[in-house]
């Protein structure tokens, strides 16, 4: 049986490389439940931001937590890319790095990722998602890399506290700057051809943003750098974001759907933490970096635990996770559409959110060991190039 310490580094670099996977890992389970939903839940799709009078309490929790995945994959991304520099020859290793790998997910999202969602080929609708945006963040990180660390953390900071300035700048289908709009800011429906449609489900400028700032955080988890420092930093970052968040939400304005108060209180807290997340608005990225930062300050203080080093083994091969869950989720509903047919109108479907949960944790328990296997290969065949593209 492989040993974890085959699989993750150890002693001071785990304490710091651990927790970074971990959380990792931990989004990704998050990301499981969201896609086991959208995948035998469809029938009770939710909107952006949610419609609190008609979500339950219990799907509103399940695609909240959703909202965790997307920021802190890109903020890690970023902390990631300065690790690699650190570990290689500077921002010109960086840069180059950075560039393939978002090339690379932005051609896996056209063809793999997308053919996992529709299982059409050729395709008619291209879904622009999650690895898309990561992708192009990426490219676009290594651009920036180039510029001094304060200029680059004040440009992120800006993109992402100021994008929702911009939320009312809109062009139509047909001018010059429909398209670039749209995949930077606007999200909407791009006519490719006749036959091909594109959707910009996640419009990349608010990401550029929060790849930025990972970036900028990088030397907080440099070799040289204090544990005590680092823990420090991460808390007062996550609790800021947190406090912003609070004293932004009370205001009741800026980039985000009013909350309103209602009789029930539950119903109240969900419409006070019903936030954008396409784009991301400011309080959505407030909230959700800020959740993030502060569990990456518990992961740390408690890398000893067993469980850390089970979501770390999930967080050290993202990328062969997605891919493996997605087939397997489109494989199980084409099974069971066989087997019980479309039971919720044009849909198979569960009756009760509490079935996605229990499918959600089997998954996870299932594909744990496939998982291990790639991390560990990962892990002990530096040699072979294209394994850490995943």
């Amino acid at each position: 049986m492989t040993n974890f310490t085959q699989i993750l580094p150890t002693t001071s670099v785990s304490q710091r490389l651990m927790s970074i996977d971990a959380l990792r890992g931990l989004v990704i389970i998050f990301m499981l439940l969201d896609h086991v939903r959208e995948t035998f839940f469809l029938h009770r799709q939710v909107a952006d931001p949610m419609v609190i009078d008609t979500t339950e309490p219990a799907l509103f929790f399940s695609r909240t937590l959703a909202h965790l995945c997307a920021p802190v994959f890109v903020l890690l991304t970023g902390l990631s890319a300065f690790l690699y520099g650190k570990k290689h020859h500077g921002k010109s290793d960086v840069a180059t790095f950075l560039f393939k790998r978002g090339l690379f997910l932005v051609v896996l999202e056209f063809t793999l990722v997308n053919f996992a969602w529709t299982f059409q080929f050729p395709p008619s609708v291209i879904y622009m998602q999650v690895i898309w945006a990561i992708g192009v963040s990426m490219i676009s990180l290594a651009a920036l890399v180039w510029l001094p660390r304060p200029i680059l953390c004040v440009l992120g900071l800006a993109i992402v506290a100021g994008h929702n300035l911009l939320d009312s700048l809109h062009f139509p289908v047909g001018t010059a700057m429909h398209v670039p709009w749209a995949i930077l800011h606007d999200r909407g429906w791009m006519e490719f051809s006749e036959s091909l449609r594109l959707r910009s489900s996640y419009p990349v400028l608010p990401w550029i943003g929060v790849i930025a700032l990972g970036y900028c955080i990088g030397p907080w988890f440099a070799g040289s750098a204090s544990a005590t420092v680092r823990q420090r930093y991460l808390l007062l970052a996550g609790a800021g974001a947190l406090i912003s968040f609070i004293a932004l939400r009370l205001v009741n304005g800026y980039g985000e759907a009013q909350w309103v108060a209602y009789e029930s209180t539950t119903q109240t807290l969900m419409s006070f933490f019903n936030i954008t997340k396409y784009p991301p608005s400011l309080l959505f990225l407030s909230l959700t970096l800020g959740v993030g930062m502060l569990l990456l300050l518990c992961f740390e203080r408690a890398q000893q635990r067993r469980w850390i080093s089970i979501l770390a083994v999930f967080g050290a091969a993202p990328m062969f996770f997605y891919l493996l869950h997605l087939y397997v989720l489109k494989v199980l509903y084409l099974v069971s559409v066989t087997l019980f047919g479309l039971n919720q109108g044009s849909y198979f479907g569960f009756d009760g959110i509490w079935a996605v949960w229990l499918t959600a944790v089997l998954l996870a328990v299932t594909l744990y060991l496939p998982v291990r296997w790639f991390a560990a290969l990962k892990a002990r065949r530096r040699d072979i190039s294209w394994l850490k593209y995943f």
